[in-house]
Protein backbone atom coordinates (compact mmCIF):
# COMPACT_ATOMS: atom_id res chain seq x y z
CA UNK A 1 0.00 0.00 0.00
CA UNK A 2 2.87 2.68 1.00
CA UNK A 3 4.86 1.32 -2.10
CA UNK A 4 5.91 4.16 -4.56
CA UNK A 5 5.57 6.76 -1.49
CA UNK A 6 8.60 8.74 -0.02
CA UNK A 7 9.07 8.09 3.62
CA UNK A 8 10.63 10.97 5.66
CA UNK A 9 13.42 10.31 8.44
CA UNK A 10 13.13 11.91 12.26
CA UNK A 11 15.81 14.34 12.37
CA UNK A 12 19.21 13.76 14.08
CA UNK A 13 18.88 13.18 17.72
CA UNK A 14 15.09 11.92 17.26
CA UNK A 15 14.29 8.07 17.50
CA UNK A 16 12.20 6.05 15.32
CA UNK A 17 9.81 5.47 18.22
CA UNK A 18 9.53 9.07 19.34
CA UNK A 19 9.16 10.44 15.36
CA UNK A 20 6.33 7.71 14.82
CA UNK A 21 4.56 8.79 18.19
CA UNK A 22 1.90 11.03 17.37
CA UNK A 23 1.96 12.99 20.90
CA UNK A 24 5.37 13.39 20.98
CA UNK A 25 5.16 14.91 17.89
CA UNK A 26 1.88 17.23 19.62
CA UNK A 27 4.69 18.38 22.15
CA UNK A 28 7.41 19.06 19.61
CA UNK A 29 5.72 20.83 17.19
CA UNK A 30 8.13 24.11 16.09
CA UNK A 31 6.39 27.16 17.12
CA UNK A 32 9.25 29.82 16.40
CA UNK A 33 11.78 30.85 14.19
CA UNK A 34 14.44 29.05 16.34
CA UNK A 35 13.11 25.88 15.83
CA UNK A 36 12.18 26.12 12.12
CA UNK A 37 15.81 26.59 11.90
CA UNK A 38 15.74 22.93 12.42
CA UNK A 39 13.70 22.12 9.52
CA UNK A 40 14.85 25.31 7.34
CA UNK A 41 16.67 28.23 6.80
CA UNK A 42 14.11 31.06 7.08
CA UNK A 43 14.38 34.09 4.89
CA UNK A 44 13.98 37.70 6.02
CA UNK A 45 10.74 37.48 5.39
CA UNK A 46 9.33 34.60 7.38
CA UNK A 47 11.07 35.62 10.69
CA UNK A 48 9.66 38.86 9.83
CA UNK A 49 5.81 37.59 9.55
CA UNK A 50 6.31 35.17 12.29
CA UNK A 51 6.84 38.04 15.20
CA UNK A 52 4.42 40.12 13.18
CA UNK A 53 1.59 37.90 13.19
CA UNK A 54 2.63 36.17 16.44
CA UNK A 55 -0.51 37.34 18.13
CA UNK A 56 -3.14 37.59 14.82
CA UNK A 57 -2.58 34.21 12.86
CA UNK A 58 -0.88 31.61 15.22
CA UNK A 59 1.80 29.49 14.04
CA UNK A 60 2.27 25.91 14.85
CA UNK A 61 4.00 23.12 12.92
CA UNK A 62 4.28 19.31 13.28
CA UNK A 63 7.88 18.36 13.20
CA UNK A 64 6.39 15.21 10.64
CA UNK A 65 5.09 18.29 8.11
CA UNK A 66 7.99 20.35 8.83
CA UNK A 67 10.06 17.61 7.40
CA UNK A 68 8.10 17.54 4.01
CA UNK A 69 9.63 21.46 3.39
CA UNK A 70 12.26 22.22 1.22
CA UNK A 71 15.16 23.48 3.35
CA UNK A 72 16.28 26.43 0.95
CA UNK A 73 12.79 27.37 -1.23
CA UNK A 74 11.21 30.22 0.56
CA UNK A 75 8.41 29.32 -2.25
CA UNK A 76 7.97 25.26 -1.38
CA UNK A 77 4.46 24.47 -1.37
CA UNK A 78 4.46 22.79 1.76
CA UNK A 79 6.36 25.70 3.30
CA UNK A 80 3.92 28.12 1.87
CA UNK A 81 0.84 26.39 3.69
CA UNK A 82 2.12 27.05 7.20
CA UNK A 83 5.10 29.53 7.65
CA UNK A 84 3.90 32.69 7.42
CA UNK A 85 4.53 35.37 5.20
CA UNK A 86 4.23 39.44 5.41
CA UNK A 87 1.48 38.57 2.32
CA UNK A 88 -0.47 37.58 4.80
CA UNK A 89 -1.41 41.57 6.31
CA UNK A 90 -1.76 42.99 2.39
CA UNK A 91 -5.34 41.75 2.04
CA UNK A 92 -7.88 44.78 3.00
CA UNK A 93 -10.68 42.71 0.93
CA UNK A 94 -10.00 39.55 3.29
CA UNK A 95 -12.52 38.66 5.84
CA UNK A 96 -12.99 36.98 9.21
CA UNK A 97 -15.57 35.19 8.68
CA UNK A 98 -16.44 34.90 4.92
CA UNK A 99 -18.90 32.55 5.42
CA UNK A 100 -21.43 34.10 8.30
CA UNK A 101 -20.72 31.29 10.16
CA UNK A 102 -21.44 32.82 13.55
CA UNK A 103 -24.38 33.96 12.31
CA UNK A 104 -25.69 30.38 10.78
CA UNK A 105 -24.74 29.18 15.09
CA UNK A 106 -27.97 28.39 16.64
CA UNK A 107 -25.55 27.64 19.95
CA UNK A 108 -21.30 27.78 20.34
CA UNK A 109 -19.77 25.98 17.11
CA UNK A 110 -22.40 24.60 15.62
CA UNK A 111 -23.37 25.85 12.06
CA UNK A 112 -26.37 24.98 10.31
CA UNK A 113 -26.66 26.26 6.71
CA UNK A 114 -28.46 23.55 5.16
CA UNK A 115 -31.78 21.85 6.78
CA UNK A 116 -30.64 18.20 7.64
CA UNK A 117 -27.01 18.27 8.05
CA UNK A 118 -24.53 20.09 10.76
CA UNK A 119 -20.57 21.07 11.19
CA UNK A 120 -20.20 21.11 14.52
CA UNK A 121 -17.02 22.50 15.54
CA UNK A 122 -16.25 20.45 18.37
CA UNK A 123 -13.04 22.11 19.45
CA UNK A 124 -10.58 24.83 18.30
CA UNK A 125 -7.11 22.80 17.96
CA UNK A 126 -5.57 21.28 14.82
CA UNK A 127 -1.92 19.46 14.78
CA UNK A 128 -0.60 23.05 12.84
CA UNK A 129 -2.10 26.16 11.81
CA UNK A 130 -2.61 26.36 7.98
CA UNK A 131 -1.82 29.68 6.81
CA UNK A 132 -5.05 29.63 4.49
CA UNK A 133 -7.63 28.28 7.51
CA UNK A 134 -10.75 28.87 6.96
CA UNK A 135 -11.39 29.60 10.85
CA UNK A 136 -8.28 31.22 11.62
CA UNK A 137 -10.40 33.01 13.68
CA UNK A 138 -10.90 30.57 16.02
CA UNK A 139 -8.01 28.26 15.94
CA UNK A 140 -5.82 28.65 18.84
CA UNK A 141 -7.89 31.28 20.50
CA UNK A 142 -8.96 30.45 24.21
CA UNK A 143 -12.50 31.74 23.99
CA UNK A 144 -13.48 29.55 20.87
CA UNK A 145 -12.45 26.30 23.09
CA UNK A 146 -15.41 24.06 23.84
CA UNK A 147 -15.78 23.39 27.41
CA UNK A 148 -17.31 19.73 28.64
CA UNK A 149 -20.81 21.98 29.33
CA UNK A 150 -20.81 23.17 25.97
CA UNK A 151 -20.31 20.43 24.25
CA UNK A 152 -23.12 19.02 26.04
CA UNK A 153 -25.48 21.80 24.90
CA UNK A 154 -24.20 21.38 21.36
CA UNK A 155 -25.61 17.63 21.55
CA UNK A 156 -28.45 18.76 23.70
CA UNK A 157 -29.24 20.87 20.27
CA UNK A 158 -28.83 18.54 18.08
CA UNK A 159 -31.53 15.76 20.54
CA UNK A 160 -34.29 18.15 20.35
CA UNK A 161 -33.75 19.09 16.30
CA UNK A 162 -34.83 16.22 14.42
CA UNK A 163 -34.36 16.99 10.92
CA UNK A 164 -30.55 16.47 11.65
CA UNK A 165 -29.40 13.48 10.14
CA UNK A 166 -25.93 14.02 9.12
CA UNK A 167 -22.93 15.75 12.02
CA UNK A 168 -19.57 16.74 10.68
CA UNK A 169 -17.48 16.72 13.05
CA UNK A 170 -14.79 19.24 12.46
CA UNK A 171 -13.09 22.36 14.10
CA UNK A 172 -10.44 22.49 14.95
CA UNK A 173 -9.89 18.90 14.25
CA UNK A 174 -11.53 16.57 15.92
CA UNK A 175 -9.11 13.75 16.00
CA UNK A 176 -6.92 15.74 18.13
CA UNK A 177 -9.33 14.33 20.54
CA UNK A 178 -8.16 11.56 23.39
CA UNK A 179 -9.43 7.99 22.26
CA UNK A 180 -11.35 8.56 25.27
CA UNK A 181 -12.96 11.76 24.58
CA UNK A 182 -13.81 10.82 20.92
CA UNK A 183 -15.41 7.56 22.09
CA UNK A 184 -17.60 9.49 24.75
CA UNK A 185 -18.76 12.45 22.02
CA UNK A 186 -19.32 9.14 19.28
CA UNK A 187 -21.40 7.43 21.70
CA UNK A 188 -23.62 10.36 22.29
CA UNK A 189 -23.97 11.51 19.02
CA UNK A 190 -24.84 7.60 18.45
CA UNK A 191 -27.70 7.33 20.87
CA UNK A 192 -29.44 10.02 18.76
CA UNK A 193 -31.84 7.97 16.55
CA UNK A 194 -32.34 10.54 14.14
CA UNK A 195 -28.51 10.95 13.66
CA UNK A 196 -27.96 8.95 10.77
CA UNK A 197 -24.65 9.47 9.67
CA UNK A 198 -21.56 10.76 11.44
CA UNK A 199 -18.34 12.64 9.31
CA UNK A 200 -15.01 13.47 10.39
CA UNK A 201 -13.01 16.61 8.83
CA UNK A 202 -10.01 16.06 9.54
CA UNK A 203 -6.12 17.10 7.80
CA UNK A 204 -4.11 14.84 10.95
CA UNK A 205 -4.04 12.04 7.84
CA UNK A 206 -1.95 14.81 6.29
CA UNK A 207 -0.41 16.77 9.11
CA UNK A 208 0.14 13.65 11.95
CA UNK A 209 -0.75 10.34 10.27
CA UNK A 210 0.73 8.48 13.05
CA UNK A 211 -2.28 9.82 15.14
CA UNK A 212 -4.28 7.21 13.15
CA UNK A 213 -3.55 4.73 14.95
CA UNK A 214 -5.14 0.73 15.18
CA UNK A 215 -6.61 1.47 18.88
CA UNK A 216 -8.60 4.65 17.07
CA UNK A 217 -9.85 2.72 14.06
CA UNK A 218 -11.10 -0.05 16.49
CA UNK A 219 -12.89 3.18 18.16
CA UNK A 220 -14.50 4.32 14.52
CA UNK A 221 -15.29 1.26 13.39
CA UNK A 222 -17.44 0.92 16.54
CA UNK A 223 -19.66 3.69 15.94
CA UNK A 224 -20.62 2.95 11.96
CA UNK A 225 -21.67 4.56 9.33
CA UNK A 226 -18.47 6.94 9.46
CA UNK A 227 -17.09 8.75 6.59
CA UNK A 228 -14.10 11.13 6.51
CA UNK A 229 -12.88 13.52 4.45
CA UNK A 230 -9.52 15.03 4.91
CA UNK A 231 -7.18 17.88 3.24
CA UNK A 232 -4.58 16.69 0.86
CA UNK A 233 -3.28 19.57 -1.48
CA UNK A 234 -0.12 19.27 -2.85
CA UNK A 235 1.58 15.24 -4.09
CA UNK A 236 4.64 16.15 -1.34
CA UNK A 237 2.18 15.42 1.25
CA UNK A 238 1.65 11.79 -0.02
CA UNK A 239 4.05 10.25 1.80
CA UNK A 240 4.19 6.45 2.83
CA UNK A 241 3.28 7.34 6.27
CA UNK A 242 -0.15 9.12 4.81
CA UNK A 243 -1.01 6.43 3.13
CA UNK A 244 -0.41 3.72 5.73
CA UNK A 245 -2.85 5.83 7.69
CA UNK A 246 -5.32 6.18 4.71
CA UNK A 247 -4.83 2.16 4.84
CA UNK A 248 -5.73 1.88 8.40
CA UNK A 249 -8.87 3.75 7.66
CA UNK A 250 -9.99 1.98 4.77
CA UNK A 251 -9.20 -1.17 6.08
CA UNK A 252 -11.92 -0.28 9.14
CA UNK A 253 -14.73 0.43 6.71
CA UNK A 254 -14.41 4.29 6.55
CA UNK A 255 -15.00 5.54 3.01
CA UNK A 256 -12.08 8.36 2.57
CA UNK A 257 -12.60 11.55 0.42
CA UNK A 258 -10.22 14.62 -0.14
CA UNK A 259 -10.83 18.31 0.27
CA UNK A 260 -8.39 20.35 -0.83
CA UNK A 261 -8.09 24.11 -1.83
CA UNK A 262 -6.72 25.80 -5.09
CA UNK A 263 -3.90 28.34 -3.87
CA UNK A 264 -1.82 29.79 -5.81
CA UNK A 265 1.42 28.77 -6.32
CA UNK A 266 0.63 25.30 -4.78
CA UNK A 267 -1.88 23.22 -6.71
CA UNK A 268 -2.78 25.74 -9.22
CA UNK A 269 -1.22 24.21 -12.58
CA UNK A 270 -2.50 20.77 -14.77
CA UNK A 271 0.39 18.53 -13.79
CA UNK A 272 0.26 19.04 -10.27
CA UNK A 273 -3.24 19.02 -9.53
CA UNK A 274 -3.25 15.57 -12.13
CA UNK A 275 -0.41 14.00 -9.37
CA UNK A 276 -2.25 15.30 -6.14
CA UNK A 277 -5.47 13.71 -7.60
CA UNK A 278 -3.78 10.12 -9.02
CA UNK A 279 -1.56 9.70 -6.10
CA UNK A 280 -4.99 10.00 -3.83
CA UNK A 281 -6.75 7.51 -5.75
CA UNK A 282 -3.70 5.13 -5.21
CA UNK A 283 -4.50 5.68 -1.67
CA UNK A 284 -8.09 5.12 -1.96
CA UNK A 285 -9.08 8.12 -0.98
CA UNK A 286 -11.65 9.73 -3.29
CA UNK A 287 -10.87 13.32 -4.34
CA UNK A 288 -14.26 14.97 -3.52
CA UNK A 289 -14.18 18.95 -3.62
CA UNK A 290 -11.35 21.37 -4.56
CA UNK A 291 -12.22 24.24 -2.91
CA UNK A 292 -12.06 28.15 -4.61
CA UNK A 293 -10.07 30.31 -1.36
CA UNK A 294 -11.96 32.14 0.09
CA UNK A 295 -12.09 35.58 0.87
CA UNK A 296 -10.59 35.15 3.79
CA UNK A 297 -8.08 37.68 5.73
CA UNK A 298 -4.36 37.28 4.98
CA UNK A 299 -4.82 35.07 2.08
CA UNK A 300 -4.92 37.41 -0.93
CA UNK A 301 -1.81 35.87 -2.25
CA UNK A 302 -3.19 32.76 -2.48
CA UNK A 303 -6.43 33.44 -4.32
CA UNK A 304 -6.82 32.12 -8.03
CA UNK A 305 -9.11 33.75 -10.68
CA UNK A 306 -12.54 31.34 -10.82
CA UNK A 307 -11.64 31.49 -14.92
CA UNK A 308 -8.23 29.99 -14.38
CA UNK A 309 -9.82 27.25 -11.86
CA UNK A 310 -12.64 26.25 -14.62
CA UNK A 311 -9.41 26.22 -17.34
CA UNK A 312 -7.24 23.92 -14.88
CA UNK A 313 -10.26 21.24 -14.10
CA UNK A 314 -11.43 21.01 -17.61
CA UNK A 315 -8.03 20.46 -19.10
CA UNK A 316 -8.13 17.65 -16.43
CA UNK A 317 -10.94 15.90 -17.99
CA UNK A 318 -10.14 13.39 -20.44
CA UNK A 319 -6.51 12.81 -19.63
CA UNK A 320 -7.76 11.12 -16.04
CA UNK A 321 -9.87 8.81 -14.75
CA UNK A 322 -13.10 10.51 -14.06
CA UNK A 323 -13.15 9.69 -10.36
CA UNK A 324 -9.92 11.41 -9.94
CA UNK A 325 -11.66 14.79 -11.05
CA UNK A 326 -12.66 16.84 -7.67
CA UNK A 327 -15.75 18.98 -8.04
CA UNK A 328 -14.47 22.19 -8.36
CA UNK A 329 -16.63 24.54 -5.78
CA UNK A 330 -17.11 27.85 -4.08
CA UNK A 331 -18.29 28.14 -0.19
CA UNK A 332 -21.06 31.02 0.14
CA UNK A 333 -22.71 31.83 3.06
CA UNK A 334 -26.10 29.83 1.55
CA UNK A 335 -24.10 26.95 0.64
CA UNK A 336 -21.16 25.14 -1.81
CA UNK A 337 -22.09 25.78 -5.15
CA UNK A 338 -20.50 23.78 -8.02
CA UNK A 339 -18.49 25.93 -10.11
CA UNK A 340 -19.87 25.09 -13.40
CA UNK A 341 -23.66 25.24 -14.94
CA UNK A 342 -26.25 26.29 -13.85
CA UNK A 343 -24.39 27.22 -10.84
CA UNK A 344 -22.30 29.38 -12.63
CA UNK A 345 -23.70 32.53 -13.96
CA UNK A 346 -20.65 34.77 -14.80
CA UNK A 347 -18.82 37.48 -14.28
CA UNK A 348 -19.33 41.10 -13.52
CA UNK A 349 -15.93 43.18 -13.18
CA UNK A 350 -14.14 42.17 -10.03
CA UNK A 351 -17.05 39.71 -8.77
CA UNK A 352 -18.47 36.15 -10.29
CA UNK A 353 -22.14 35.36 -9.65
CA UNK A 354 -23.26 32.31 -8.61
CA UNK A 355 -26.52 30.56 -7.51
CA UNK A 356 -26.87 28.57 -4.42
CA UNK A 357 -29.12 25.17 -4.34
CA UNK A 358 -31.76 27.22 -3.37
CA UNK A 359 -32.17 29.70 -5.84
CA UNK A 360 -30.12 32.91 -4.10
CA UNK A 361 -27.53 34.19 -5.98
CA UNK A 362 -24.13 35.52 -4.53
CA UNK A 363 -21.74 37.58 -5.58
CA UNK A 364 -17.64 37.01 -4.91
CA UNK A 365 -15.41 39.32 -5.21
CA UNK A 366 -12.63 37.61 -7.59
CA UNK A 367 -10.67 39.62 -9.29
CA UNK A 368 -8.77 38.64 -12.19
Amino acid sequence: MTSGFPKTSPPEGVTEAEWRDWRWQMRARVRDAAALEGFADPVADERLAIEQLAQRFHFVITPYYAALMDPQDPDCPIRRQVVPRSAELQDPAGLADPLDEVAHSPVKNVIRVYPDRIAFCVNNECALYCRFCLRKRMVGEPGWAMKQRELETALAWIRRTPEIRDVLLTGGDPLVFSDDKLAWLLGELRSIPHVEIVRLGTRLPVTLPFRITDDLCRLLERHHPIWLNTHFNHPRELTAEAAEACDRLSRAGIPLGNQSVLMRGINDDPDTMRALCEGLVRMRVRPYYCYQAQLLEGTAHFRVPVEEGLALFRSLRGRTSGFAIPQYVLDTPYGKVPLQHPFFRGREGDDVIVESFDGRLWREPNPR
